[in-house]
């Protein structure tokens, strides 16, 4: 049993409030308080500085490949141990293992690799995996970025139901472009069957977007990037995720996926209730600069961009902690709404009522933040899991 933590004289960002100074106690996995004053007790304590330090809900990850020399498509306990660990120094406390498109034989070693590693009681002392985020094989090939032709296939229901057996059902998000034929029907049954429709890598128009929507689409995969761009006279999918409420939108905000600029733009109109901060990173995240793999593909990583030799940009190498800071430099974002883009939000999406909010009764999955929005301890699961060294 994890021992109980006290973190006191902190700033609290809730979800629907700030505390300006207060205390959280955690007991057995869980927030057991959140006040103004110490409850005491604790057999270990964190002094949260006073007004400086800042504690909000931990990250949630809905596209992330991978992190620290390590991939899920790697299909191995190893990789995802290796990004569970790794995460929460970023102050990533739960993730969503994404696949990528590759042949069915690999794509099924994956999910059935995830099915393992969820089934065993893990230590709270890493990030949690909630499930898997299907990017492809049910893309456009004029979209496909850096998912291999090759192994693209056609929207398919049957296959899509093998692979969530397989998965033990933990498919919770699918990334499909509904323009190909049968995309609408295959966007209705996953919708049917609780799983997240989600529209990238796509080239559908304004009007075939807002028909998906119509079929039950929820999701927009990495706004601006492998998808049709807005035209007067055809909005495209960028317009369509910027007007349609429906929709919640994914942001890769590195100011390499998407400009400053560009990143204000979609902001002004989805605002933080429809934003969800994602990394789309790869096994390089945490690495040095150099080449590496993605599904079988050499990526050269220079600069804080990942590319394939054709100059095609290969996932990122950010964190959400970078995304975060750079949403607050350019957007002028307050707490709460930075609370809401970088976890509430996905915790919505997905159903999971236990996360993304600090109150009695939730998940302890916090991250601890300082004055420069630099991490300094996360906790996953009520156990603390990444403590920075203090000089």
């Amino acid at each position: 049993m994890a021992e109980s933590v006290e973190i006191i004289n902190v700033t609290i960002v809730c979800h629907n409030e700030v505390i300006p100074s207060g205390s959280v106690y955690l007991k057995d996995g869980l927030i057991e308080s959140v006040a103004e004053n110490p409850v005491g007790g604790a057999e270990k304590v964190i002094d949260g500085k006073g007004e400086r330090w800042t504690l909000v809900p931990g990250f949630i990850d809905m596209h992330i490949h991978g992190a620290d020399g390590h991939d899920v498509m790697d299909g191995t306990n190893e990789a995802l141990t290796g990004m569970a660990r790794s995460l929460p120094a970023e102050g990533t406390t739960s993730f969503l293992a994404t696949t990528m498109t590759q042949s069915p034989e690999s794509i099924t070693r994956a999910l059935k690799n995830v099915r393992g590693y969820m089934s065993n009681k893990r230590t709270g002392s890493q990030a949690e995996i909630l499930g898997i985020h299907l990017e492809g094989p049910f893309l456009s090939i004029n979209k496909a970025g850096a998912q291999p032709h090759e192994h693209i296939l056609p929207p398919s229901p049957e296959q899509f139901d093998r692979w969530q057996d397989e998965s033990g059902g933990q498919i919770r998000l699918v990334t499909l472009a509904p323009e190909i034929p049968g995309g609408l029907n295959f966007i209705k049954h996953l919708t049917d069957q609780g799983v997240i429709a989600s529209i990238g890598h796509s080239e559908a128009t304004f009007d075939q977007v807002e028909e998906a929507v119509d079929a039950g689409a929820r999701h927009i995969t990495h706004l601006y990037n492998q998808m049709s761009g807005f035209h007067h006279r055809d909005p495209g999918v960028v317009g369509a995720a910027l007007l349609n409420k429906h929709l919640k939108v994914e942001m890769i905000v590195d100011h390499v996926h998407a400009r400053p600029e560009a990143v204000q733009l979609a902001y002004h109109h989805t605002k933080a209730e429809r934003t969800i901060l994602i990394t789309d990173a790869m096994r390089a995240k945490c690495l040095p600069e150099g080449r590496y793999d993605l599904g079988g593909q050499q990526v050269d990583v220079k600069g804080g961009e990942a590319r394939l030799d054709d100059g095609t940009l290969a996932g990122s190498v950010l964190t959400l902690q970078e995304a975060l800071k750079n949403m607050r430099q350019h957007t002028e974002v307050p707490w709460e709404d930075l609370v809401r883009i970088s976890s509430l939000n996905a915790a919505e999406q997905l159903g999971l009522e236990q996360k993304g909010k600090i109150e009695k009764g939730k998940d302890a999955d916090l991250v601890l933040l300082d004055e420069n929005l630099e991490v300094v301890t996360t906790v996953c699961n009520g156990e603390i899991a990444y403590q920075r060294e203090e000089s």
